[in-house]
């Protein structure tokens, strides 16, 4: 039987980028060193590496259009009130001017009604800007509070609310073009309802945020950082500067991070995003680097720019300095919004945004999601947020992980929650399309098989993952490169799984942690075993020839392995205790403090140096820097790659 062929490349999607970012083509899918033919990627995906230009949002952020929808009930109300007085007033006056009074009357029922006509129609773009001058005014600082954070105190006015809210969802689900004429007696009566239905806190909410009992615990062990890879959009966070004569881009080899000292910043846990990098230090910090385009960093970095000496001409000018040093340097997060009182105990970075859990088991969030479209939004009525804010739906959460453009949390009774862009099934539940927007930047739930009790989850570039407590794996999202370890539709243009769905070629294995790379996977089981699986023509799964067959992988049409469908398990390495994915390439971590890698490393992120080709097999990871340290976390972005080692005094 002639072996199975790989799907026809599809179209990728539309991607952020940034100028002279990298020396990876923007398709990741391709490497630089592999033909076309080899690499062609089946996928239709936003930016995982990020190469993004700096792009204004295709929308204004919408925080005044739910003042906007919010407004026709209270309208209403007090147009009907107004009815009935002049009906009142016209039953006392002479017979003279009944007439005049029973014309003036019909006429304004007709604005009520015409009005009330209108109460579920919502705004057509040509309309809407206008629309929002007139009624948005008074409405929209007390609008954007409301989506900053939730408030402790008890609401008042329920009834109220609950009309907004009724009349909110009704204006969403049947858009239609809004009357004109009654803009104005729309403004007008707004005016007037706003100060009895409009939420009034006595104190900035953030402070009245009431911190429920502990059930997280926050790391305490200080750690030294180092990184590697390109960096020429400060995702490594070394500053717009040489250090002790070294560059802060193109770092080869892994290198201790000067700005991050062990005993003064303290980090203690770090997570990378596609271009930017966030960390928690000792005194319950978080710092961020990188990238800020949608808010990723969670802080202001408008800058001026660079100025060169006047004694360096431009041929002496390396272009870091050039660099925007708020994006270079690390620093601490806006805090404005978050609660005193309030400790993190864990960060996660997406392609875009950024994410901390707390000790109560709350989550703050900031930056953006994007779709293949663009920009997709932070929450249905915030395009970007560019400061950490509340995210009130989520409680008592106890886990968390992020792919290149969703997020999924797990609860302490271990109920699954995802959100972000649904584009390849990546949330693992159904997203109503009419509102799709609505539907997926809310969390919602991820149903498995009763009798399932997920106690992990971890999240590819498009695809998702759960480990139970038998140490079972569950899949789902995208698997045209078979990246969910599942054999059916690997190979096929578009292939998804809807649901979560078991790995049964994993049977026998118990899985203590996964990892999702964009089109590749990996994971290391309770005795320390590593397998791997998915995409296979950039060495990403770092497995030798010999390990393929027509059984487990998918050909090209040049007879060339591209895709190995069925999990595959490494031999002869050392005791395997945690793993990581960059895009294209991995890091295993041994119990004894030692870090692997393979992979693509067009951009060094494997940390191997400046080789000719892609790093076959897992390679030890040897130089000066790490060689007598204890490695406990290895983690990779886009195009860099970050290890952390136990700090010893020394």
């Amino acid at each position: 039987m002639p072996p199975k062929k790989a799907a026809a490349a599809v179209a990728a999607p539309a991607k952020s980028t940034k100028n002279d970012v990298s020396k990876k083509s923007t398709d990741k899918s391709a490497p630089a060193k592999k033909s076309a033919a080899t690499k062609a990627d089946t996928t239709k995906k936003p930016a995982a590496t990020k190469t993004a230009t700096k792009t204004a949002p295709a929308k204004k952020p919408a925080a005044s259009k739910t003042a906007s929808a919010k407004e026709p009930a209270a309208t209403k109300n007090a147009t009907a009130k107004k009815s009935e007085a002049t009906k009142g007033a016209a039953a006392k006056k002479a017979d003279t001017t009944k007439k005049a009074t029973a014309k003036k009357s019909d006429t304004t029922k007709g604005a009520a009604a015409k009005k009330s006509a209108t109460k579920t129609k919502s705004l057509s773009p040509r309309d809407e800007p206008k629309q929002r001058a007139n009624i948005s005014r008074k409405r929209k600082a007390s609008a954007e509070e409301e989506e900053d954070e939730e408030p402790a105190t008890k609401k008042t006015k329920d009834d109220t609310a609950s009309e907004k809210r009724k009349a909110t969802e009704d204006a969403d689900e049947q858009p239609a073009k809004r009357a004109k004429s009654a803009s104005a007696d729309t403004t007008a009566s707004q005016k007037k309802t706003t100060k009895s239905t409009a939420p009034k806190p006595a104190v900035p909410k953030a402070l009245t945020l009431k911190i429920g009992p502990q059930i997280n615990f926050a790391p305490t062990q200080p750690l030294d950082i180092f990184v590697f890879g390109e960096g020429e959009s400060g995702e490594l966070g070394l500053g717009n500067k040489k250090s002790d004569g070294k560059k802060p881009v193109g770092v080869k080899r892994p290198r201790l991070h000067h700005l991050l000292p062990a005993k003064d910043v303290g980090v203690v846990q770090i997570a990378c995003g596609g271009m930017h990098t966030i960390a928690l230090t000792k005194d319950n910090k978080i710092l961020t680097w990188g990238v800020n385009d949608q808010g990723a960093l969670g802080r202001d970095t408008a800058w001026d720019g660079g100025v060169r000496d006047a004694d360096e001409s431009e041929d002496e000018s390396e272009g870091f300095e050039n660099m925007n040093p708020l994006e270079t340097t690390p620093a601490e997060v806006n805090t404005k919004n978050i609660a005193p009182g309030i400790k993190f105990v864990k960060v996660v970075a997406s392609d875009s945004a950024s994410f901390a859990l707390t000790e109560d088991g709350r989550v703050y969030g900031w930056g953006t999601f994007r779709s293949s479209d663009g920009i997709l939004g932070f929450t249905k009525d915030v395009l970007v947020q560019k400061e950490p804010v509340l995210l009130p739906e989520s409680k008592k959460i106890v886990e968390i992980a992020a792919g290149s453009n969703h997020v999924m949390t797990l609860n302490h009774k271990g109920k699954v929650e995802s959100w972000g862009a649904p584009e390849q099934n990546q949330l693992g539940r159904r997203v109503v399309q009419r509102d799709m927007k609505a539907s997926a930047l809310r969390p919602g739930g991820v149903a498995f098989r009763r009798g399932v009790k997920i106690t992990k989850v971890a999240c590819g570039s498009y695809h998702s993952f759960a480990i139970d407590d038998q140490g079972r794996l569950y899949s789902w999202g995208l698997n045209n490169f078979g990246e969910l370890g599942i054999e059916h539709g690997a190979g096929e243009d578009g292939a998804v799984v809807l649901e979560p769905t078991l790995v049964d070629s994993l049977t026998g294995h118990r899985i203590a942690q996964v990892s999702g790379g964009e089109h590749h996977s990996i994971a290391c089981t309770v005795d320390g075993r590593l397998v791997s699986w998915g995409r296979i023509d950039g060495c990403q799964t770092g497995l030798t020839s010999d390990k393929f067959n027509e059984n487990n992988t998918v050909y090209d049409e040049h007879e060339k392995p591209r895709i190995l469908k069925l999990p595959t398990v490494h031999e002869g390495l050392p005791h395997i205790v945690s793993v990581a994915c960059g895009t294209d390439n991995s890091f295993a971590v041994t119990e004894d403090g030692k870090a692997y890698s393979w992979g693509f490393n067009d951009n060094y992120q494997t940390g191997q140096g400046e080789t000719e080709d892609d790093i076959e097999v897992p390679t030890l990871i040897d130089n000066t820097a790490v060689r007598d340290q204890k490695i406990v976390f290895a983690g990779a972005g886009g195009q860099f790659s970050v290890l952390a080692s136990i700090h010893t005094d020394q």
